[in-house]
Formats: structure tokens, C-alpha cells, sequence
């Protein structure tokens, strides 16, 4: 068993008082977030070495309940991890059998040849899976090689030791007052110390995020850009039903406001996951994310599948997409980023639950090999030369133009010179070489001045609905009398700065309702936030304009509560 200790934090926030004390557990390696990446670091570790300690830290109420992904799985990181997974029941059991890309105009569909698709897209020997379930069945097999799993526990400060390195976290913190005081029933939570901490918060982790500034992680590296997957799951007809059927589109209803498609996948027992992605890079302040996804849902081709349906459920969250140039490095003194952490979707592909299984293991490859000659605390730098040498970086590389191609050049035009490129790489070369991304996502908003209001259509309550009613089928709770975890690092740029320049967009690219200007009569205009929406996709921390909002982790096991996203 872990060694356990009673001592005071080696730093303390701000807010908390100097007197808490935490009791600390040792551990060989921490690692945070119960992620595909997270939960494949633990198994291996574990593989490697049996008598290791292994802790997983996961914010959500239950493994899954945070983890939404499309997801077409390539299971390469999962033959590799678990070579046996389907006799020991994994839930992937749903191939692709039917590939589809679709270019959409607003009556009708112009489908795109697989022929001359490059190789890497073609989805065939993948499989259509609950990334949700899929964690569940993973966080089952990591226990039973001997992994401690704590769900329900926030992971809300980093520990330092006194060379600055990362040395544990600070969970399970719980009855703060609302201006982050002490409640009367303050739980302090307890440190948890590794040789090497593994962040696998996901995108835009709070952890992560303060690591990469602290450490300078983003240095000679492209901005991370990052799009905003929302999705929905749906029962239909079942004679429209198509199991294993996966079809993605682009254009109508973006157009030239914004980049981004949709997916729509049918997987076992009459359902179909529904999804829509925007790219977070576009200019337009009056876009709304969330509109275009249920415009897009009455786009004939797409109303005819759902006609007699219903939606069974709803979920957001932010997506890496800078790919191979917006790597940032991935280790730092005693620790790494793992997984979405470190920003491993294959754009093109939509596509990165393969290489955080594969960064997990690589990562736990380092660590068992630096334990073994005794080190800790320092930078693994084994795992950062693995992730871009290995399998994971050849993956990206070969794509790395796709996105900033789109970027520059729109939808058309970067379908050909992005097709071409993957192709070249193929061989091994571009013609391009590495384009950059430039601008972050909330350095391209735009004024409102230069752009006009749209006019979205009302949901009928059928096919589209108002985000209230949807995020109430993302099964979202907060505890409200717990801090607001969406912090603002100056209260008055939302009306002083904000509301002027852009319209404030927070009103309409949060896909959960949480932020709204409400004006009283001749009252001034208000910026409320009402964090108890918040779906935890992290999309105001990458899109305000003013980069004015700091996502923080709320209480543990607050949050969705995702059913099989």
C-alpha cells in the first residue's frame, strides 16, 4: 500500500488558509483524468511492473461520465495495449461497414467519391464505439491488475516541491463557500505524491494549462487550435437504421461563417450518434455554434433519417485540432501531458482516441524505465521523443497541412490541396512542407461592427431544440452553493470591453447556455454566469476574445453525467 503521511501544502492557493492541513499519499506515478490516455498510462504500468503504485484521479462522477468523443475507433492502440480485448469483452463490436462523405448544400447532397480518398481515410477495420463505455470496460481491467481508481475527485491544484518540480496534486476538496472561504463542512482533500505526475485532463485541462505557462511548453510551437464537437444520440425508425453505416459532411449551414462538418454514425439497438464540429478560428462574433448544429439537423438528407426518432441524449466539448505543429513538449520536471492534453487528433481523420492510448503507453514506458534506475522528478524525456518519432507522430505528421490548408484557403480549395498533401505524405514528402497556424482562435474573432446579426431559425422541438432542454439530457449538476469554477480574470470586460467590440459572443458560443447579458429596464447590462449549465467542454477559456475567462475544475463529480457518450 501507498505510504501515508499528514503535512501542510507546499503551496496553498490564495484563498486557502495556511492552517489546512491534507494528509499525502506516495505513489509512483499520479496520473489525472480517467481518459482513454489516462486509463491505457495505468494498464501499462501496471503490465510493466506489477509492484509499481498506480493512482488515477477522475473529476467525473464515474468513469465516462466526462468522456464524450464521436467516435469512430481505430483500435490500433488497443490491439497494442490489450492484444486479447474482444476475448475479454470489450465493447467494440460494432465495425464500420459503410463509408460515406458528403458535401451539403441547403436542399440537397453531393456524396464524394471514396476512390480517391487518401488510404489513411478510409474507415474500414475501425469500429463505431461509446468512447464512455469503451473507459468504463478499460478503468475494469486496470483494477484488476492492481490500479487504484478515485472517481468524484477534482484534481484542483498542482504540488511543487522545492525545485520546482511537480511532485503530486492536491484532490477531493469540497464545501467551499461561494467566494472559495471554508464551509462549514470544508473537506481540505488529501495530496497525492508520484515520482511523476500524467495529466490526461483532456482538452484545456486546468492542470495542463498551468504546467505549459509555468514551464513554457508552448515555446517554438504552433498555437493549439481547436474546434467545438457537440453531439447528440438518437433512437430512430428502425427501418432507416444502418449499423455500422458512418457518414461525415461538410458545408451547408457553415458556408464561409465558419470551418467545420458533421458525423453521423449508426451504431447497435437502433441508434445513431449525431454530431456537428465548428472550428473555433472563425471571425464572425454573432456565430453560434450550437444553432448551426440544429440548422444542420434540417438538412433533408439528415430530417428524413430522424423523422420519427428521438434524441436520448446531449453533450459538448472542445477538440485539439493544431495537430503535429501545436504539439507542445510534453514533459516537464515530474510529469508529462498525455492524450488531448497534448492536443493528438488526427483532424482529417477525426480521430484521436488511437494515439492517446498510445501516448499513455508510451509514457508509461518512460516512467517504468526511469523508476527502474532509480529517478523521479525529473523530465522523461524518452516519452517526448516516442511521441513524436513514434507511431503517434508519423500519424499527425502526415496530416499536419490539412487543417491550417482549410483555414487559409476555405472548404473547396483546401479539399484539393489537402488531398493532394495526405496523398504526398504518403510518400513521404509535402510540397508544402509545415504551414503555420497563426492567429489563436480568440485572436480571430472579429468586430461586431464588420459582421451582421444572424437570424436563426426557432427550434421546433422535434429535430431542433433550445440549449436549456438540451443540456438537460447531458444529465449536468452542480453543487450551487460551491465557487463559480468559471472565473473571470477582470469582472468589467464582459460589459466594458466585450460587449462593445464583439456583442459579447460568451451569449451565443457556449453550447450550454451558461453565459447571458441580461439589461433591466434602463439598468445597466449584467454578464451573469450560470456555471450550473456548464457542460465542461472548456470553449469560453479558447474562444473569449479577451481570454478574460479561466475555466477551473469545479467540486468533484459535479458536471454531465454521460450515459454512453
Amino acid at each position: 500500500m501507498p505510504e501515508k503521511t499528514a503535512k501542510a501544502p507546499a503551496e496553498a492557493p490564495a484563498e486557502a488558509s495556511a492552517e489546512i492541513t491534507r494528509e499525502a499519499m506516495e505513489y509512483d506515478v499520479v496520473i489525472v483524468g480517467a481518459g482513454p490516455a489516462g486509463l491505457s498510462a495505468a494498464i501499462r504500468l501496471k503490465q510493466l511492473d506489477p509492484d509499481l503504485n498506480v493512482v488515477v484521479l477522475e473529476k467525473g462522477s464515474e468513469v465516462g461520465a466526462h468522456i464524450l468523443s464521436g467516435a469512430v475507433l481505430d483500435p490500433v492502440g488497443l490491439n497494442a495495449l490489450i492484444p486479447d480485448w474482444q476475448a475479454k469483452g470489450a465493447p467494440v463490436t460494432v465495425p464500420v461497414r459503410d463509408d460515406r462523405f458528403y458535401i451539403l448544400g441547403e436542399a440537397g447532397q453531393m456524396r464524394i467519391p471514396n476512390a480517391p480518398m487518401p488510404p489513411l481515410m478510409n474507415n474500414h477495420g475501425c469500429y463505431i464505439v461509446s468512447m464512455g463505455n469503451v473507459c468504463r470496460w478499460m478503468a475494469e481491467q486496470a483494477e484488476a491488475l492492481g490500479v487504484e481508481i478515485f472517481p468524484g475527485m477534482a484534481c484542483s491544484e498542482l504540488v511543487y516541491g522545492p525545485d520546482g518540480a511537480v511532485k503530486g496534486v492536491v484532490a477531493g476538496e469540497f464545501g467551499k463557500n461561494p467566494d472559495g472561504t471554508p464551509g462549514d463542512h470544508y473537506e481540505p482533500g488529501m495530496e497525492l505524491h508520484g515520482k511523476y505526475v500524467f495529466l490526461s485532463e483532456g482538452v484545456r485541462g486546468s492542470l495542463s494549462k498551468e504546467v505549459m505557462a509555468k514551464f513554457a511548453l508552448s515555446k517554438g510551437h504552433e498555437p493549439q487550435k481547436f474546434g467545438l464537437g457537440m453531439k447528440e444520440i438518437w433512437e430512430i425508425d428502425p427501418e432507416k437504421h444502418r449499423e455500422g453505416t458512418v457518414t461525415h459532411t461538410m458545408g451547408w449551414p457553415l458556408g464561409k461563417n465558419a470551418g467545420g462538418g458533421s458525423f453521423i454514425y449508426h451504431l447497435d439497438k437502433n441508434q445513431v450518434y449525431v454530431g456537428f464540429v465548428v472550428h473555433l478560428n472563425y471571425a464572425n462574433p454573432y456565430v453560434s455554434p450550437y444553432q448551426e448544429f440544429q440548422r444542420f439537423k434540417h438538412h433533408p438528407m439528415v430530417a428524413e433519417l430522424l423523422k420519427g426518432g428521438k434524441r436520448v441524449a446531449y453533450g459538448a466539448r472542445a477538440i485539439a485540432e493544431g495537430g503535429y505543429q501545436s504539439i507542445p513538449k510534453v514533459v516537464f520536471p515530474g510529469g508529462a501531458l498525455l492524450g488531448c492534453s497534448a492536443g493528438l487528433v488526427n483532424v482529417p481523420r477525426i480521430k484521436g482516441n488511437h494515439n492517446a492510448m498510445l501516448s499513455g503507453m508510451a509514457a508509461a514506458e518512460a516512467a517504468h524505465e526511469a523508476i527502474a534506475a532509480g529517478r523521479a522528478g525529473d523530465e522523461l524525456t524518452a516519452y517526448e521523443v516516442e511521441l513524436r518519432s513514434g507511431p503517434v507522430g508519423r500519424d499527425l505528421k502526415k496530416v499536419r497541412n490539412v487543417k491550417p490548408l482549410w483555414s487559409k484557403y476555405g472548404l473547396v480549395p483546401s479539399l484539393v490541396l489537402g488531398g493532394m498533401d495526405m496523398w504526398t505524405n504518403t510518400l513521404g514528402f509535402s510540397v508544402f512542407g509545415t504551414v503555420k497556424h497563426g492567429k489563436t482562435d480568440a485572436a480571430a474573432t472579429g468586430l461586431a461592427a464588420d459582421f451582421a446579426p444572424i437570424d436563426y431559425p426557432k427550434p421546433d422541438g422535434k429535430l431542433s431544440f433550445d440549449r436549456l432542454t438540451n443540456v438537460a439530457f447531458s444529465f449536468t449538476n452542480h453543487e450551487e452553493s460551491q465557487p463559480v469554477h468559471l472565473t473571470l480574470k477582470d469582472a468589467s470586460v464582459p460589459i466594458a470591453v466585450n460587449l462593445p467590440k464583439y456583442a459579447e459572443p460568451a451569449q451565443r458560443y457556449c453550447p450550454a447556455g451558461v453565459y447571458e447579458v441580461v439589461q433591466e429596464g434602463d439598468a445597466e447590462p449584467r454578464f451573469v454566469i450560470n456555471f450550473q449549465n456548464c457542460v465542461h467542454c472548456k470553449t469560453c477559456d479558447i474562444k473569449d476574445p479577451s481570454q478574460n475567462i479561466h475555466w477551473v475544475t469545479p467540486q468533484g463529480g459535479d458536471g454531465p453525467n454521460y450515459p454512453n457518450m
